[in-house]
């Protein structure tokens, strides 16, 4: 699993994916996790299987998750505490959750990401004709 962890300028987002990185080698899972800016999001998307948004980006969670299901990729918003969690554990386990989610066609599954589900759904309704 490729993860790529975005936030604004891409400093507490490297944080974050070291963290990740950590968390998966203490479970002995064969992943790589990266850190990004939110410049990199068009381009990337397409390259990875999921992408942790950190929390300042939400309201563009639902154009990247749409942008990510195209290619059968993830997309989720990091919650508030996750730079509180040491260990990795808690975005490694949304990271897994959202692309099991996507790869059963479930759509997103996080449930930090409640209100932007909300906002995609209402999105699309407003899309409709």
């Amino acid at each position: 699993m490729e993860i790529l962890v975005v936030c604004g300028a891409g400093a507490s987002s490297t944080f974050v994916a070291q963290r990740i990185r950590r968390g998966a080698e203490a479970e002995g899972l064969d992943l790589r996790a990266s850190a990004g800016t939110e410049a990199m999001l068009p381009g990337a998307v397409d390259t990875v299987d999921v992408v942790l948004l950190g929390p300042q980006l939400a309201d563009r969670a639902p154009e990247i998750r749409r942008r990510a299901a195209l290619v059968g990729a993830a997309a989720a918003v990091l919650p508030e505490n996750v730079f509180r969690d040491p260990d990795g554990t808690a975005a490694l386990e949304l990271a897994r959750r959202e692309l099991a989610a996507v790869r059963a066609g479930a759509g997103p599954a996080g449930p930090a990401d409640t209100a932007d589900t909300a906002d995609a759904d209402h999105s699309a309704q407003e899309d409709s004709p």
